[in-house]
């Protein structure tokens, strides 16, 4: 999986001047469409993001600490076929995740037969063992996953990681969608792209699922925020706000008798499900950290008591950190008895000394990530680092091996993207979103597509310079007839 010419998603081979056979329509668009008046489309959604407030903290920058995720108009489509390979293999991992979670907490089989290292698991701070011997209400622990996505080539698909904690930019999906369908809605008479506006039915529907039992037909359930210093807390507002539901902090709720209730104007109410936008560490001052000033006291008691659901559950931490992420082929082997539909991407646990002696010799060809790290930080790019960064790199692995891994730098898949001079081949990610309820796993039909606008770059995340596109899921292989937005 070395480097090499990068598979374009519109256009295909590299150099070729034609669009792929069931995407001759988008490339007729961007012959047909001059820069000027997809800048101005551009601009215009810009805009509008920045009129509702769609921004996020760039923590520690005091010049820009608020800013907008720069959205690029071109969009980045899955044919039918490929979609339905994808969610094969989203549903696959997450159902393996949630049984993987429910057994650490649990038995601890996966232990005990030896498929895991016990160090991995009691040595790693995202292990909660506050948290041990409780099951979440229906045995539901990833409620919400962001499995983040790259592509190689027209068939190689390829997990980059697991966000089985709090994963955002949902509310980017659907402002992109929105965007798209009142400034380019020549594109949706062209193509039947499925619709992601019923995701926040979707994500309520999932959250009364998994209500305790006996709570009644009308679950009360909330959004938990920490405020709105958050980075994402746009997105907060903007969920429960499409949800209907309370945007509560933690001076919203109180903890009597081991039940949750909210504070109203009208007295207290019953909270039965808490979607919770608070990492693990703040979640409780009475069980995590002591200074938590956006915590709710006694919430794990109610918690442990089968009073509340709360989503995601606490503890998932230990499944999305990137040392785990490299056993994914064994857990989902171990838990559903199949090879996992979508591979990691080749990965080197520098714990192990013959890996950490791989990497040592190769930075300048890795990719290195802290295990625990997100954001694009602590994360050396080795073919475009300077030689001081692999040096501090090759220091810290050496102190401490045990909280990095590596990966091959990958040829990641590009889409056309508008950027100054023009429209120009940019590295693109993905994070679908999949739901788990009661009733079953849902993969909604979109997703949040990154862009690394910096020529070169393979850094998508917004804190490092990268944008947004939307993601159209076609619901047939090629250009439709009238429809412009069907459910999926």
């Amino acid at each position: 999986m070395a480097v090499g010419p990068a598979f374009d998603e519109i256009m295909g081979t590299a150099g070729s001047g034609q669009p792929r056979p069931a995407l001759g329509a988008l490339g007729e668009w961007l012959d047909t469409t001059d820069d000027a008046e997809l800048r101005r489309r551009q601009q215009s959604a810009e805009a509008t993001f920045r009129q509702l407030g769609i921004t996020f903290a760039v923590y520690g920058d005091e010049d820009a600490s608020e800013r907008i995720i720069p959205f690029d108009i071109v969009p980045r489509v899955f044919l039918k076929d490929e979609w339905e390979r994808l969610s094969e293999g989203l549903v696959q991992r997450v159902e393996a995740i949630n049984l993987f979670l429910d057994d650490i907490y649990g038995e601890r089989r996966i232990l005990k037969e030896g498929i895991l290292p016990d160090d991995l698991i009691f040595g790693n701070p995202q292990f909660r063992p506050e948290i041990a011997g409780m099951r979440p209400p229906h045995g539901i622990w990833a409620h919400i996953c962001g499995i983040d996505l790259v592509r190689t080539g027209p068939d190689d698909f390829f997990v980059l990681e697991d966000n089985a904690r709090t994963p955002s930019g949902v509310s980017y999906m659907l402002e992109n969608r929105e965007a798209m369908l009142r400034l380019c809605p020549e594109l949706f008479r062209q193509f039947r792209v499925a619709a992601v506006d019923s995701y926040p039915d979707r994500l309520l529907q999932t959250m009364k699922s998994v209500a305790p039992p006996g709570t009644g037909s009308n679950p009360v359930c909330v959004v938990l925020t920490p405020g709105h210093f958050n980075s994402a807390y746009y997105e907060h507002s903007f969920l429960a706000d499409s949800m209907g539901v309370e945007l509560v902090e933690a001076a919203d709720l109180v903890v009597d008798d081991d039940i949750v209730w909210m504070r109203t104007i009208a007295g207290r109410v019953k909270v039965d499900v808490i979607y919770r936008r608070i990492d693990d560490d703040f979640l409780d001052p009475l069980v995590f950290r002591p200074d938590s000033a956006i915590g709710v006291s006694g919430l794990i008691a109610a918690y442990a008591a089968g009073n509340v659901a709360i989503i995601n559950a606490p503890g998932n931490g230990i499944a999305d950190d990137k040392a785990i992420y490299s056993y994914m082929p064994e857990i989902v082997r171990y838990y559903t008895g199949a090879e996992a539909k979508l591979p990691n991407v080749q990965t080197f646990r520098c714990r192990e000394p013959d890996a950490l002696k791989y990497t040592l010799d190769h930075l300048d060809e890795l990719v290195v990530k802290l295990v625990d790290g997100s954001g694009g930080y602590g994360m050396l790019v080795g073919p475009t680092a300077s030689k001081d960064e692999i040096a501090n790199f090759r220091a810290a692995l050496v102190a401490e091996p045990q909280r990095y891994i590596a990966q091959p730098t990958l040829a990641l898949s590009t889409v056309p993207t508008l950027v100054e001079a023009g429209l120009a081949p940019r590295h693109v990610d993905f994070r679908p979103f999949v739901l788990t309820g009661s009733k079953g796993i849902q993969v909604v039909p979109g997703g949040l597509t990154r862009v690394a606008l910096r020529e070169g770059s393979l850094v998508v995340n917004s804190s490092q310079g990268g944008g947004t596109k939307d993601s159209f899921v076609l619901m047939d292989n090629g250009p439709g007839q009238s429809q412009s937005q069907v459910s999926a």
